[in-house]
């Protein structure tokens, strides 16, 4: 019990009152504000951001329809999801996929927004993601990554990210929608106001999927807190987020 208490505290994340964040009358954040706005006039999207409601990717298709499977996708996913997604990537300390990362439940992220990349911050595994605003365009040739090679750019107050360069190893999300090494993702970051930010994704995968399909995921801002230390160790991660 002793070692459970301790472990409960050390995961629990701190509470401090961050500054330049809008209040309430009782001093609370106020998630309702105008979404903040950088130097330069753009939108920022910068916080500590989580999914909304814990769905995952195959509860919105599901209001949808299924994604456009090719054959050997669907037998996949239906393998993976009829297993209630034994052999996920992050059972070995694997990084989750895009969007993956973002719709852990308990695990938040943290967007820093700078004038020239967008950096990503993932709490699980402690991972990092660049989406870079510079204007440059995609390398010539990109090494097959994890979370692929993003830039970005800004369409009025909607951030567009372009992905190219994944691996054919991660998830989409956690029961198992698939993708190869073909896939192409377009992701439109807006805040809505201060506590509020939706992410429409397209997802455009020739190989896995016989036509590009869409879902719009909801974030809530996570205010005046910070993210937590989560090592993945020796697969043994699960004692590190004990009292999440």
């Amino acid at each position: 019990m002793i070692l459970g208490m301790s472990c409960a505290a050390f995961a629990q994340w701190v509470n401090l009152r961050l500054p330049n964040a809008p209040r309430t009358a009782e001093g609370k954040a106020d998630l309702t504000a105008p979404a903040p706005t950088t130097p330069d006039g753009k939108p920022d999207l910068s916080g500590i951001w989580r999914a909304t409601s814990g769905r995952y990717l195959q509860n919105i298709a599901a209001d949808l329809g299924e994604p456009p499977f090719q054959p050997w996708a669907a037998s996949l996913y239906k393998q993976r999801a009829e297993s209630l997604g034994k052999g996920r990537p992050s059972e070995r300390c694997i990084p989750h996929g895009i969007p993956d990362a973002m719709l852990v439940r308990n695990s938040p992220f943290k967007i820093v927004q700078t004038p020239g990349v967008v950096v990503i911050l993932y709490e699980e595994f402690n991972h990092y993601r660049q989406i870079f605003t510079d204007g440059r365009g995609f390398p010539p040739e990109t090494s097959p990554s994890w979370y692929g090679y993003s830039i970005g750019k800004w369409e009025g107050d909607t951030l567009i990210v372009d992905t190219v360069g994944f691996n054919d190893q991660s998830w989409l999300d956690d029961p198992g929608h698939p993708h190869s090494d073909a896939l192409h993702l377009i992701e439109r970051f807006r805040r809505r106001d201060f506590g509020q930010m939706e992410v429409q994704i397209t997802f455009d995968d020739p190989k896995a999927y016989t036509q590009p399909w869409t879902v719009t995921l909801p974030f809530n801002l996570y205010p005046d807190t910070e993210l937590i230390e989560s090592i993945c160790e020796n697969e043994k991660d699960h004692a590190h987020m004990v009292g999440k």
